[in-house]
């Protein structure tokens, strides 16, 4: 795959999926689960073994973006249970 289609495809997906990590944050931050930062550190690990290329980059960048949308649960080590509740914003990581 063209080396710049895969550039754009790859920013396209991680944008996506921050912004679905962040939709998600504010409805379903009340429910009893994980939290998504987990799910992106998945992929992101994934991303990393993955032999094609193309799909390596892909998930990687779709686990960063999911990662990055729950940064403040990662940096305070939340694991498991309901959001605080909080002013949300979408371009804010709290």
């Amino acid at each position: 795959m063209n080396f710049w289609i895969l550039g754009l495809i790859s920013i396209f997906s991680g944008f996506i999926a921050f912004a679905m990590g962040r939709i998600g944050d504010k409805y379903g931050g009340h429910l009893n689960a994980p939290h998504h930062w987990i799910y992106g550190l998945i992929l992101m690990v994934l991303g990393v073994f993955w032999t094609n290329l193309s799909v390596c980059v892909i998930l990687f960048s779709i686990g960063f973006g999911h990662f990055i949308s729950d940064l403040d649960d990662f940096l305070h080590m939340r694991i498991w249970g309901p959001d605080k509740p909080h002013e949300w914003k979408f371009w804010s990581i709290k």
